[in-house]
């Protein structure tokens, strides 16, 4: 429409200027309070009235008023948009441009909203911890066992934990390192929420974890997924070895090959099994491609039944490569939970994880942002559970320890 009015002659300006006036409330509600100088530029530059009547005399200047808008928009953005500030200003025809300029305005807007947020987040967030712990204490008096399932889940913690101490001193008879009381609060917690991550959940849930259930499920299956992906990598690395170890990218059709064949895993339909036989097929294909541009052999078809063999048996109980890279997921994410900060640095990625590092790295940080919150909430309920099965027969008042929500 816009087109269509300005290659009139004389050209029709009345579209145009309704979208001016857009552009002008758009900038100005990105304004602080106070800023009148800037405030009354736009609305003088932009004034409808005036517009009009230049466009009655077809005397309006529309780059002029483009380029007016594109460096006020300048002015206004985040750094991060200063590309896109730059694309604008190399923009000629005016309908792409204006065009153009709504979309970054978009984007703009969306800059401000999650500003906003940000800056409430903190806010908001004190103010859910105090909201859902008040929420959980009411339960808890109305019903008594509301604590059950929680107090079992770290019960058990405990108990693994006990096991571990019991284990590695083992080698030092005549010294006793299996008591409770040599057990860290803290460790306990972070071993029972690592426990979720392999968790059945066709099984009830701790109690106070029933409102994370499903971000946890999807976490889980996500885990599976990339454990699967870097034992499809180890296990291709290890066969065909330097024929493909400096082709650029072949991690990454790893996982494009992988990522939707194994979509949905968790559903009782889905038939693992096949999943890894097609992703090994696809393996070999996209390995004999690789090699034929290298003019080098391919995998002959004794080579390649092996390789999808030993993918398929990825899923095998004690299956060595499976067992290692389970053990090093496990590794990383008890590493990031003991963090004291996690969103200012990630710890050092075990070997054999680098192809899934950006995908482990995302869903770590998730992960540590459900139990850095849990932990928020539940924290003097979960001190309460521990002091009564690590000293229960302590005097209240007399027993200090580490407080599971530091």
């Amino acid at each position: 429409h816009l087109e269509s009015e300005l290659n009139e002659d004389p050209p029709e300006y009345e579209h145009a200027i309704k979208l001016f006036e857009e552009i002008k409330e758009i900038l100005l509600s990105f304004l602080a309070p106070g800023a009148n100088r800037i405030q009354n530029q736009i609305c003088e530059v932009l004034d409808t009235d005036l517009i009009r009547q230049q466009a009655e005399h077809n005397a309006v200047d529309i780059h002029g008023l483009a380029n007016y808008i594109i460096n006020t928009m300048g002015k206004l953005c985040a750094p991060i948009r200063d590309n896109d500030i730059k694309q604008l200003k190399a923009t000629e025809n005016i309908v792409e441009l204006l065009r153009q300029i709504f979309h970054v305005l978009d984007l703009m807007k969306m800059d401000v909203a999650n500003y906003t947020i940000q800056s409430l987040r903190p806010y908001l967030r004190r103010n859910l911890v105090d909201y859902e712990r008040t929420k959980f204490q009411e339960i808890l008096e109305e019903t008594p066992s509301a604590l059950d399932l929680t107090t079992e889940w770290i019960k058990e913690s405990i108990e693994d934990e006990l096991s571990s101490i019991s284990n590695e001193s083992s080698s030092s008879p005549g010294a006793d390192h299996s008591s409770k009381s040599s057990i860290s609060p803290t460790l306990v917690l972070n071993n029972g929420y690592l426990k979720l991550l392999q968790w059945d959940y066709h099984k009830t849930i701790p109690e106070t974890l029933i409102t994370d259930e499903v971000r946890l499920q999807e976490l889980r299956e996500k885990l599976n997924q990339l454990k699967i992906i870097a034992c499809v990598c180890l296990i291709t690395n290890n066969m065909v070895g330097a024929a493909i170890v400096n082709v650029p990218d072949f991690a990454n059709q790893v996982k494009r090959v992988s990522v939707p064949l194994l979509e949905g895993m968790s559903k009782k339909t889905f038939d693992l099994k096949e999943a890894l036989n097609a992703i090994g097929v696809q393996i070999c294909i996209k390995v004999n491609e690789s090699l034929t541009e290298r003019d080098l052999p391919t995998l002959n078809a004794e080579m390649q039944n092996n390789l999808v063999g030993q993918i398929a048996s990825i899923i095998e109980e004690n299956n060595p490569v499976s067992s290692l890279i389970d053990k090093r997921i496990q590794l990383f994410m008890k590493s990031l939970l003991a963090l004291p900060s996690f969103r200012k640095c990630m710890p050092t990625l075990p070997g054999g994880l680098s192809v899934i590092q950006p995908e482990m790295e995302l869903v770590g940080s998730q992960f540590a942002s459900i139990v850095e919150f849990n932990k928020q909430v539940y924290g003097p309920f979960y001190a309460n559970i521990l002091k009564k099965l690590l000293f229960p027969e302590a005097a209240i008042g007399k027993t200090e320890i580490e407080a599971p929500s530091n």
